[in-house]
This record gives structure tokens, C-alpha cells and sequence, in this order.
């Protein structure tokens, strides 16, 4: 028998929140949505186990100093239903996941580690499509995977396989990406057409056909930000609207920065299919998933430049200026109609669509 200590069960009845909490025992799928429910169960579960939650800052990678130097790391899990959609699978979303999370700090990416849980069972010529797959990705991105791992559970205790991916890369000398840099005057760009991710992994996992074929986005970012940053060194942040879609991630980075945000609707890039499938739903495409487009926050007289920049890459062909950053209704995102009338705009409380990464 050890020794050790056995350490605390958390002691959910003791969390505390501003806002009435939704006390529950049990996980349920919301908890990994990316929305008010994942960050409940951060702020009062994990931070407080395992870190710091009053200095946290909330970013897609962590920033630390070494040697010197500045080192992004970060780490993803992929988890996505069904592995394969339209415009990719499982491997290479867990690659362009994990660089975009690096890109999103301004860092341009070293290596990558790959681990897999394996269901006894699994078929090895899917294995094996999804490692060609993640081979491929990285070496389109100029990125290696140097270390890995993997695990076997028993039948019927994982759904077929999933990939836990971490990656580590370089800031530049300079570079101050974070959501607590988001000031008023500032201006919020999206590089791109919005959730076309969420909808493709809908479409193919309910068999829905939609009279068009939409295809996920999944892309790495990190050359996208490179050409910004020439333009605009001096980009505040940068942030990729993966799960909770723009607006959750817009409603996060006015949380940090304890900023308001005002969000034109008319002037999100909406894809006409996306536009359509969403009505169908009853879904709100600015809550719907992307894994290959950011949000930028730039200074307001560095608006075009961005804007210009974006536009020159492949990946930011779409890209448009969406709303402002202001002092009025700081922590809350607003979205102004074509008329002028302004609506507030919340986190989910889980996800649309679970599963979608």
C-alpha cells in the first residue's frame, strides 16, 4: 500500500461564482463545449487544482521565458464525431488545432507530440489513414511530430480512437499577443467565412444534405499570422473561433480585457450554405465552430493595413473588419442590425454542436 497521500475530492459545493452556478455532479457534454459551462468547470475546478486562478491568463497557448527567449506551448484533444467529414479527418484537425493555438500567440511552430487512445477493435487501415493524414498536415505546415504515444482501452470504452496533440514554437522578438490587450478603439477582423466547420461535421454526421457540399475549413494559421505581423507588428489579439464559434470567442476576449465589444452582423462573412443550413437548424452561425479562420483586434489606424494583409493570403481571401472595441458596456459583446438596434450577446452555456474537434 503507498504511502502518498490521497489527494482532496473537489468539493463542487464549495465553488463560487458572481452568477448562480448550475451545480452538477456529473459531467455532462456541455462541460466541453467551449462555453459558460467549460468555464465554470476551469475557473472552479481545474485552476484551483492545479494552478493559480487568479494569475491565469486565459490564452489558446501558454507564453513562457526561456534561455533567453520566449516559448509558446500549448495542448489539444481531439475527440471529433465522425473521424472523417467533408475537407478532412480527425489527424490533420489535430495538427492545424494545435498549430493554430501556437499561431494565436504571435509563436511560429517547432514540433508537435502526438498520443492516441486506441478502442480494441479499431480497424488498422482507419488508424492508419488518420496517421497519413497527420503526416501530411505537418508536412505541408513545415511542422515535424518528434514524440508520441499510445493506448489501447477495451471494447466499447472509446469511440473507435482520439488524439491528444501538444506543440511547441517561438515568439518573436516584440510580439505581445493576449486578450487583456483589447482596447477601446481598436478594431476586430475575421479572416474569413464562418462555420463552415461546424455545419460540414453536422451535414456528414447526421446525413443531412444541405444542397451543396460544405466542407470543413480545417487550415494552419500560422503563415496567415506571420503576414499580418509584417504588416501590423503590433496586433493586440488574436484568437481562432473554434468551439462557441465568433461569438463566444468575442464574448471571452471582452471578459479578459473587461472591454465592450460592438459586432455589425451584417458585415460577418456568413457563406450562403452555412446561412441556410443554420435557419434550417435553428442554429446561430455565430456560435457555430471554425478551425481554420482567427479574430484579430488590432489598433484602430491599423485597420486597413490588417485588412490588407489578411486579404493578400489564401487563407484570408474573405477576410472582413466586423466590429470595434469600446468603453461603453465594458464585458459584454453587443451586435448592431443593419438598423442600428443592438442586441447583447452571450456565451453559449455548452455547444450547438458537440463533438465538432
Amino acid at each position: 500500500m503507498s504511502d502518498l497521500p490521497i489527494p482532496p475530492v473537489a468539493d463542487v459545493e464549495g465553488w463560487t461564482c458572481p452568477a448562480p452556478l448550475r451545480h452538477q455532479d456529473r459531467i455532462v457534454l456541455g462541460h466541453g463545449g467551449g462555453g459558460v459551462l467549460s468555464g465554470e468547470l476551469i475557473e472552479h475546478l481545474f485552476l484551483p487544482a492545479l494552478g493559480d486562478a487568479t494569475n491565469a491568463e486565459m490564452r489558446d497557448s501558454a507564453v513562457l521565458d526561456v534561455l533567453g527567449g520566449r516559448l509558446a506551448f500549448t495542448t489539444d484533444s481531439y475527440v471529433v464525431s465522425p473521424l472523417f467529414f467533408p475537407g478532412g479527418c480527425i489527424g490533420d484537425l489535430a495538427v492545424h488545432g494545435t498549430i493554430n493555438d501556437l499561431a494565436m500567440s504571435g509563436a511560429q511552430p517547432l514540433a508537435l507530440s502526438a498520443g492516441f487512445i486506441l478502442e480494441e477493435g479499431l480497424e488498422t487501415a482507419v488508424l492508419g489513414r488518420v496517421a497519413a493524414a497527420m503526416g501530411a498536415a505537418a508536412k505541408a505546415a513545415g511542422v515535424r511530430i518528434v514524440t508520441g504515444d499510445t493506448k489501447v482501452v477495451d471494447r466499447g470504452k472509446a469511440d473507435q480512437l482520439f488524439v491528444s496533440t501538444s506543440g511547441v514554437g517561438v515568439v518573436p522578438d516584440g510580439v505581445d499577443i493576449r486578450p487583456a490587450r483589447a482596447t477601446p478603439g481598436d478594431v476586430v477582423l475575421v479572416s474569413g467565412y464562418v462555420g463552415e466547420h461546424g455545419v460540414a461535421i453536422l451535414s456528414r454526421r447526421e446525413g443531412i444534405e444541405f444542397g451543396t457540399t460544405l466542407e470543413s475549413d480545417t487550415a494552419p494559421l500560422h503563415g496567415l499570422v506571420a503576414r499580418l505581423l509584417a504588416a501590423v507588428p503590433d496586433v493586440h489579439v488574436l484568437r481562432d473561433p473554434t468551439r462557441g464559434g465568433v461569438a463566444g470567442t468575442l464574448c471571452e476576449i471582452a471578459e479578459v480585457a473587461g472591454v465592450g465589444i460592438e459586432l455589425t452582423e451584417s458585415s460577418v462573412p456568413v457563406p450562403d450554405a452555412v446561412a441556410a443550413a443554420c435557419g434550417f437548424l435553428g442554429l446561430d452561425p455565430l456560435h457555430v465552430a471554425n478551425e481554420g479562420k482567427l479574430i484579430a483586434v488590432v489598433p484602430g489606424e491599423q485597420a486597413d493595413a490588417a485588412l490588407a494583409a489578411l486579404t493578400s493570403h489564401p487563407l484570408g481571401t474573405h477576410a472582413a473588419v466586423i466590429g470595434q472595441v469600446s468603453d461603453e458596456h465594458p464585458g459584454l459583446l453587443v451586435a448592431r442590425s443593419p438598423l442600428g438596434a443592438g442586441r447583447v450577446v452571450s456565451r453559449p452555456l455548452g455547444e450547438q454542436l458537440p463533438r465538432i474537434c
